[in-house]
This record gives structure tokens, sequence and C-alpha cells, in this order.
């Protein structure tokens, strides 16, 4: 008997460790459910319950492929080897199989899966599955891993014009298992975990299964794709894909995705229009920063990248703090972004980026605040790529935007929101304005009583040369 173990790789097609489990023999799926090491990792509750609702669905698509999914609750990682192993010793399993997972806490849990489970000749089997190539197998000519993001995506290019990685066969029905697998269920209750009435409607955001994530794939593809390096950047168009909720839990694989850019080029890398080409660098930069995180852990251990930026002087203010949280900035564009995180658990990459760095430079609040705050908050959360996001605005990590160019939130909001059609939905205090004043309300209405909104909480012109010098202080900069 064959066990496949789901982690963030809730899908049947696709499906690497799946495939390989089934070819070796009749298989049983299990998953852990482990809610106080969820605290622990600051997953956010939208992306929880995300994962509960994906993994009814996965449930529902393996019974019809004959594979009994047990879930088990189980308080921490920690308590996963010993759980897996009475399972494994229970159920005569042969084989453990599962998809590599690169963080830290998580290497270190299969590591004790392997100690535990090889005493009992019982092998684990990890496959790569969430990376176009291996973590580790992208090194430059002295074997060493890029740390500039060209560098790495040219050598992608270069492997990828070879031939593109392939996705696995559709996986096969197989015999009904005789077996009562009931005393190892654990039944788990969405409203046991969340009782909030709010994240129930939230959840309707983001519908689940597979064949919902392929047709949003499918949709951009054919609607999008070929605009998306011109629209990309307006936050109030429909123009991104918005699979990232559903490549960080794996509803959808990023061969898929990749598939899917070259789907008219009958499965050849041959780029036809500067879409293609800007999509697949926005999913290499996610391959990169996977790659990253293998190569530096320390950076998931609330490290920067750079170690000297360690010196910075970083600004105590919860007040600055919770105003920027609670969108509350009296900086339109900033107050959306951060409006707009908390009422879907989602922002506009663009708006990433602004709020981003008016916290850790215009306001000057560590980062890793920041960081931290987005992943209680985004529906795909993802440790590599939300570190790697937030370390280049901060100017800390790989490929960081040099410590002097700060964006100016207005001018940003006046370039990628020129109407004010983003702020009037998510500021809807400041909808009344016209589109010259509601980027920045008080410019020329300093004194203005009747607007139920914030004055800015920092002057952008004097707090970008506190943070250019906050910056020069740093030795070796």
């Amino acid at each position: 008997m064959q066990l496949i173990w789901f982690r963030q790789d809730l899908r049947i097609a696709d499906h690497t460790a799946l495939w390989h489990a089934t070819q070796a023999g009749p298989t049983i799926a299990v998953v852990f459910i482990s809610p106080e090491q969820s605290i622990l990792h600051h997953d956010a509750p939208v992306k929880n319950i995300f994962y509960l609702r994906q993994l009814e669905s996965l449930k529902t698509q393996l019974e019809t492929l004959n594979i009994p999914l047990i879930i088990q609750e189980v308080a921490l990682w920690k308590d996963i080897p010993h759980a897996l192993n009475q399972l494994c010793l229970a159920l005569k399993i042969q084989c453990i199989h599962a998809n590599v997972e690169i963080g830290v806490n998580e290497l270190q849990r299969d590591f004790q899966v392997q100690k535990i489970s090889e005493k009992n000749h019982i092998p684990l089997e990890l496959y790569h599955d969430r990376t176009l190539f291996p973590v580790g197998s992208i090194l430059n000519k002295s074997n060493l891993p890029y740390q500039v993001f060209g560098a790495f995506k040219k050598q992608c290019y270069e492997h990828l014009s070879i031939s593109l990685p392939q996705c696995y066969p559709a996986i096969q029905t197989q015999q009904i298992l005789n077996i009562d697998l009931s005393s190892y269920q654990t039944v788990i209750h969405f409203e046991q975990h969340y009782p909030d009435d709010a994240m129930t409607s939230l959840q309707q955001l983001w519908p689940v299964s597979e064949q919902y994530a392929f047709n949003l794939l499918d949709r951009f593809i054919h609607n999008d794709l070929a605009h998306y390096n011109t629209q990309r950047d307006f936050p109030n168009l429909n123009a991104t894909s918005q699979l990232s909720p559903y490549l960080n839990i794996g509803v959808i694989s990023i061969r898929q995705c990749l598939h899917a850019i070259f789907s008219t080029q009958q499965g050849h890398f041959h780029i036809d229009n500067s879409g293609q080409q800007t999509w697949l660098d926005e999913l290499l930069w996610r391959e990169f920063y996977q790659h990253i995180l293998f190569h530096f852990p320390e950076i998931s251990k609330d490290q920067p990248f750079k170690s000297n930026t360690n010196q910075l002087q970083w600004r105590q203010s919860e007040e600055d703090l919770m105003a920027w949280q609670q969108g509350q900035t009296g900086i339109p564009i900033v107050d959306a972004g951060m409006r707009q995180l908390l009422h879907t658990g989602w922002m506009h990459n663009r708006v990433r980026m602004i709020v981003a760095m008016f916290l850790s430079k215009n306001l000057l609040i560590d980062w890793r605040l920041g960081e931290a705050w987005f992943m209680q908050h985004l529906i795909d959360g993802d440790l590599a790529a939300n570190n790697g996001g937030w370390q280049w605005c901060a100017s800390t990590g790989t490929d960081a935007v040099p410590y002097f160019r700060i964006f100016n939130p207005v001018s940003q909001s006046q370039k990628f929101d020129a109407n004010g059609d983003y702020i009037r939905k998510w500021v809807p205090e400041l909808a009344h304005l016209d589109v010259k004043r509601i980027h920045d309300p008080f410019i020329n209405h300093p004194n203005d009583s009747s607007l139920h909104y914030p004055k800015p909480i920092v002057d952008l012109k004097h707090s970008r040369i506190r943070a250019i010098q906050a910056f020069k202080s740093i030795s070796s900069i």
C-alpha cells in the first residue's frame, strides 16, 4: 500500500508525488491539519479556510479515483512524524510519497519523518513539484546560487528553450480498497476553527476546485495575456490572473501555467508578444524567490538578505503602524490598498509595492512588521514571495530597489489610477472628489474640515529625505 501525503498541493492534475504513488500500487491519501502551527506561521484565517474548503473539494475528487483521503489534526508539525508513523504501521504502508517543501520548519519536519519511517523500512520519497526547476539546480558558473534575478532568468530561459517541463499524465481510477479508515479520520468543522460569519462571505470571492482554477487560467490566457504588459499595473482593471491563491496551495501547478502561455505554440518555447514574456517573467520571479529561500534560509528567520541593513535604525511608532494597517494614513492610494487587503484578503501587486515602500521608507518602520501583517491577512501569503517582495521594497533584499529610489505614492496613484476609480472603490469617503484632488485631497485644501478622512500622517518630501539619510548612515551601503 502506498501513501500520498498532501501538503501545499491540493490537486489531482499534474501532481508529481500523486502520480508516482499511484504508479507504485494501490494508494491511500493523508493530510495533516495543524492549527497551532498555522498561528506560528502568521497564516491568515482567510487563507486557512480557503485551504480547508479546497481540501473538501480534493476529497471529493479523490473519491472518484477510489483513493480515500484521511484527514488528521495535530497541534504542531513536530507531532506529525509520530502520527504519520503510527498510521503507516497500522495500514501496512510500503512507501510515503510527498512533494518537497523548502521552508526551514518544513525541511526539519520531513527530516524527522524520514528518520522515524526508515527505522521501520518505510521510505519517504520526495519529489520536486512546486517549482519549474528543482531548487538547487539553477546555479552560476561557479556552482553557486544566483543572487540577481536577471542572471537567474537568463539561465531559466536557456533551459526552457531546450524543453519545457512536462505535465504528468492523468491519474487512473484504482480498484476500490476494502478497508475501513473511519477510525483514522478527524472531522474538520470550518466553524470550529473560523466561526466568523464574515469569513464565509469573504470566501465567496475565492471559489475553490481545480476546475475553477483551470477556468480562471484559461480566461486569463485568452482574454488578458496579450495585454498583460500594458495593463497589469492599473489596479482598477481586472487585468491580472489572480491565480496566486491557487498556485500557493497547489490547486493548479506552475507547469500548467507555463504550458498555458505557450498553448498556441503547441508547447514550444516561442514568445509571440510582450504580454507572454511579462507574465512568464512574473512566474520566474516566483521561481527565483523559492530558490532564494532554499539557498538562504536565514531570510525566513527575520534576517535581511543584505546583512549590513541590520544596522538600520527603524522608527518605533505604534500609532503610525496602526494607521497603515487600517488604511487611515491620509494617503488615498495607500489606504485603498490596505482596505482592499482587509476586505478581500488580496491586494493588487502594484499597490503592494506602493504600500510596502510607504511603510518601510516614508514611515521608516521595520519591513518585518509589514511582512508579518501581510501574511496575517493575505489569502495568497507565501513565505518566499512575500519576503522577497518586502525586502525588495525595503532595499534589504536581492535585486533590491536602490535605497534612494522611493516611490511617491501620490505620483504612483496619478499614474496608475488616473481617474481615481480604485480609490473611489476602497475609500468611498473620497468618491465625490474630482480626478485632480482625489489623489491628494488636502494639498490645496489643508483646512477642509468637511472631509471625513484623516490628514496625511507624514510629509512625503521630508520623510523621503529622512529615509535616505537613514540608509546613508549604514556602513558599506
